[in-house]
């Protein structure tokens, strides 16, 4: 798979055409309106892997690094191997799937890098794009304005601007990933009309970044414009007075350190402007998360859980149940806890430390080796701007769980590192001699299955999804007998694990039976539905011991739900 001739695509169409296409390819991922099921992020996911499939038929791909490829398999590895013995293939399979597509979507970057600004800049003008219509989606949502849209957005409470992410910081890291193209594009297109465009992109971009009241996005927006000032003064340093009027790459350093006052000023104003009462970006800074539901205190929680299995963790997928059946000294986040908020300690608590030191310092040595603060080359400093936002946002949520950014954070990958010299792409020649393995098939034969994967995935999430729908909102084949016909999916098992629990009556005949099924679904989800199914059931079992301890975890995790379980209320939302 090295850099060969564009594909057949460029020879149909204009190079603006192809370049409009790959980048709508880049945008459509952030932008995509497709909700449905019990999975948030499913359909969203697999319509990335779809442009991704798409990608790779139209931009030339190349190799990147084998460090990418070793950082890539050891992740891979570690998923399988440090799974749970409660899980199936379905907790552990879907993460494979999504390294395999980041290591193609290296690929695709690494093809980007090697075919020049003309060809990477699909990711800055696809980044850009996503940015500002979910910018204007953003203010929209913010006022109150975006019911008219639906369902092509969403209509969230007044004052909550997230785009088609639904979810604030997200949105920002888009928002700030935005940024940094537009910087790129500014640096590559000296012409004077661009450059005002561009001007008026970044100001919107900057509202829309206020509007989210990110504190992640905040700290990107400092980055980015320490980091952008910097490099504009080292570019004007040295130059002599009588080249004053040289067109510089960036803006002055102190224009753009001006964006930051202009940030504040206009989340000052924003919530002045809003219909109603709203918690601006001001007072998100001076209040913080309110209660417990701070990160100290989840951290806190995290470290408890490293602290019993520091070695190989509680398994992948485990942290939701480890945080329910644990009992910490001191306070307790009081959510189910099902992500750490921190990569290094997701990979932890769910793996173990010397997973997480491989990992996360393997990805450092890489940064390290490569010396980001040397750059020069306009295209590199893009990606390492735009994976330096993901990478910051990695710290304080999980970005990296979601389609788009596993999109941009592979194409990244590839950007910044691609096999290096000719020798690769003729020892790949050599290798390769045969007609059907030659670079252009395999990256077809790449995309080909991946839509095979997403066909599949999206047939049996369809499929599954029929029980969390009323009966006459069901495809025909599945208005009977849903459940019985849901069981067959093995790749959503647990999904309908979760359903046929939740729908089920325990009984003395079934008891056993679904005593068995709460344990493996609290597993999945330890919510108080499931923990409630797990005590009638040891009950009727005769296990009180074993009933008490859970009632106990129950009043320890969720006291207002089970206050209402003891008053015989609802503990939570329908059943599916």
């Amino acid at each position: 798979m090295t850099s060969r001739a564009a594909p057949a695509e460029a020879a149909a169409l204009s190079p603006k055409a192809v370049g409009a296409l790959r980048a709508g390819l880049v945008a459509f991922p952030f932008l995509c309106p497709l909700v449905a099921g019990p999975s948030v992020q499913a359909w969203q996911l697999l319509a990335t892997w779809v442009c991704l499939a798409a990608m790779l038929l139209a931009v030339p791909v190349a190799v990147p690094a084998r460090g990418i490829w070793a950082w890539l398999g050891a992740g891979a590895a570690a998923v399988v191997l440090f799974s749970s013995p409660h899980a199936t293939a379905a907790a552990w399979l879907p993460a494979v799937v999504v390294l395999a597509a980041m290591a193609a979507a290296a690929c695709v970057g690494a093809g980007m890098a090697r075919g020049g600004p003309a060809v990477s800049g699909a990711l800055a003008v696809g980044v850009l794009a996503a940015g500002l219509v979910s910018a204007v989606l953003g203010l929209l949502q913010y006022y109150g304005l975006a019911e008219p849209l639906v369902p092509w957005t969403t209509t969230p409470a007044l004052g909550q601007a997230y785009g088609n992410l639904r979810q604030r910081n997200q949105f920002a890291t888009l928002i700030s990933m935005a940024l940094v193209a537009a910087l790129w594009i500014h640096a590559v297109q000296p012409s004077a009309r661009i450059r005002r465009w561009l001007a008026a992109a970044a100001l919107l971009l900057l509202v829309a970044a206020a509007a989210s009241t990110s504190r992640t996005g905040l700290l990107q927006l400092l980055s980015i414009v320490g980091v952008a000032a910097f490099i504009a003064r080292r570019e004007r340093r040295g130059v002599p007075a009588e080249h004053a009027g040289t067109l510089f790459s960036l803006p002055p350093p102190l224009v753009l350190l001006a964006m930051v006052p202009v940030y504040f000023a206009i989340a000052w104003l924003l919530p002045q402007l809003a219909a109603g009462e709203v918690e601006g970006m001001m007072q998100r800074l001076q209040e913080g998360a309110p209660g417990d539901h701070t990160r100290m205190i989840l951290w806190r929680n995290v470290l408890s859980l490293i602290a019993a299995h520091p070695l190989a963790g509680w398994g992948w997928g485990e942290l939701a149940f480890a945080h329910y059946s644990t009992l910490y000294d001191g306070p307790r986040f009081p959510e189910i806890l099902d992500n750490a908020h921190n990569l290094p300690l997701h990979l932890a608590v769910e793996m173990g430390i010397p997973v997480s030191v491989l990992v996360c310092g393997g990805f450092l040595w890489m940064v390290m080796a490569a010396r980001p603060w040397r750059e020069r080359d306009p295209v590199r400093l893009m990606a390492w701007g735009m994976l330096g936002a993901i990478a910051l946002h990695s710290l304080l949520e999980y970005p990296l769980w979601y389609g788009p950014f596993q999109l941009v954070f592979g194409l990244c990958l590839g950007m910044l590192w691609p096999a290096l010299g000719t020798a690769t792409a003729s020892s790949l020649r050599q290798r390769f001699k045969a007609r059907w393995l030659e670079p252009p098939v395999l990256s077809s034969i790449a995309a080909a299955v991946l839509m095979a994967v997403v066909g599949c995935a999206a047939w049996d999430y369809i499929r599954i999804s029929q029980i969390y729908l009323p009966r006459d909102e069901r495809l025909p084949a599945y208005e009977d007998g849903t459940l019985a016909k849901a069981k067959k999916s093995w790749l959503f098992a647990r999904q309908v694990d979760f359903a046929e629990l939740t729908l089920t009556a325990v009984t003395p005949a079934n008891a056993a039976a679904m005593h068995s099924l709460a344990e493996r679904t609290l597993h999945f989800s330890p919510e108080p539905r499931v923990i409630v199914k797990l005590i009638e059931s040891a009950e009727l079992m005769g296990q009180g011991e074993a009933a008490r301890d859970q009632a106990e975890r129950f009043r320890i995790a969720f006291p207002a739900e089970y206050e209402r379980w003891l008053k015989g209320l609802p503990v939570d939302g329908q059943a599916p």
